[in-house]
């Protein structure tokens, strides 16, 4: 009964959801810190103050909110955790500092990053040309990539886990088809410099889309936001999902010119003209208004994610830098499934990849201080075992 493309889908398999025991969860990436207490007062305010909204159709375009991410910014620089707060707003550093205005109509956003992505495959990636992709990086592309019949051209990461750079543009070239990476990289937490991109982006076709996906850039990367001066063919993919701690609440956008934006909103429209709630945009706007409070959460991830891979160092694991809100971390001599499951019996999720060349690594979320001491004592016993 289901048609021949089914047998082509291979479904992204997310971090355990448990409900049957309450688990320390530093498996899926969220966000330990809760909103910021004017999204909360934002949403209830809306429901209570204008019930009758509920009944209609949202903004399609998402005007206001496009407003407010595009005000948030240039106010940040796109990289929350070296923002400088003033107040409940900030000023970016000076190294993140953006050389133009970016506006409205450089703004789509969706029902979260995963979302977009889709429609971004869809709009820039053609059926039967191979697209580019590390080997290791977010492991939605390649479902996407059988969705839409589009294969993928995966190439291998340098020693040292960074992405190769050289191989991909020729890759690129060669393929005639587009590029797609996460960066900071998912799951090694590894980022390329903007004048890393920079010089990709130069020895790439400029017909093609060259696509990167900062879903964890304020955490210590470096946005390439400045870059769509000077690349009219770049789109950059984020999330309120991590450094704005709104997971549940699914809200992702792209950055990019206003030709490339209005493509993808032409695929949404032909799927979905309103993909994003009413009080999704409401919260999403009060999130963006309030960027100081954020820049403090990414902050203290960041933080806490130096602390702990110092910890993990110390004890003998082999721990990647990292410019996410997790490590990428294996402890020569004990497999990364074994040490997933020792971890787990102490009460505490963390992301294991049976993938091979990445089977003996645990991907950890950092969590709060509280949360990363408990773990913190979890290794020590399995560090002994």
């Amino acid at each position: 009964m289901n048609s021949k493309r089914m047998k082509n889908l291979h479904p992204y398999v997310p971090g355990e959801q448990p409900e049957d025991r309450v688990y320390v969860k530093l498996n899926a990436n969220e966000n330990p810190y809760p909103p910021c207490p004017e999204v909360i007062s934002s949403i209830t305010g809306f429901v209570t103050s204008h019930p009758e909204k509920l009944g209609l159709y949202p903004d399609p375009d998402s005007r206001v909110l496009h407003e407010a991410i595009a005000g948030m910014l240039n106010r940040t620089g796109g990289v929350l955790a070296r923002a400088v707060p003033e107040g409940k707003q900030c000023r970016p550093a000076e190294q993140d500092r953006i050389p133009f205005t970016v506006t409205p109509d450089m703004i789509y956003s969706g029902n979260g990053s995963d979302e977009v992505l889709s429609f971004v495959f869809y709009a820039f990636f053609d059926c039967g040309t191979k697209l580019v992709v590390p080997e290791f990086s977010y492991s939605f592309y390649p479902v996407y990539g059988g969705f839409y019949n589009i294969p993928l051209d995966p190439v291998k990461l340098n020693s040292d886990w960074t992405l190769d750079t050289v191989k991909m543009t020729a890759h690129e070239k060669r393929n005639k088809s587009g590029i797609i990476f996460a960066n900071p990289n998912a799951p090694t937490g590894r980022g390329l410099t903007r004048s890393q991109v920079r010089e990709m982006i130069r020895n790439t076709r400029s017909d093609k889309v060259f696509v990167v996906d900062e879903a964890y850039v304020d955490f210590g990367g470096e946005s390439c936001i400045p870059l769509l001066a000077e690349f009219p063919n770049l789109v950059i993919v984020r999330t309120f999902s991590k450094s704005l701690c709104s997971a549940g609440m699914r809200l992702g956008y792209i950055v990019a010119s206003p030709e490339l934006v209005q493509a993808v909103t032409t695929v949404k429209n032909s799927l979905n003209h309103f993909p994003i709630d009413a009080v999704a945009q409401v919260a999403g706007t009060a999130a963006c208004c309030n960027d100081a409070y954020y820049a403090g959460c990414a902050g203290k991830i960041a933080y806490e994610r130096e602390k702990f891979s110092a910890f993990l160092t110390a004890r003998g694991w082999n721990v990647l830098p990292s410019q996410t809100n997790f490590v990428f971390a294996e402890k020569p001599g004990i497999d990364g499934g074994a040490a997933y499951r020792k971890i787990k019996e102490q009460g505490i999720l963390v992301r294991h990849f049976a993938t091979k060349g990445i089977e003996n690594y645990l991907r950890i979320t950092i969590g709060t201080p509280e949360q990363m001491k408990k773990l913190c004592d979890a290794v020590e016993k399995i560090t002994d075992c």
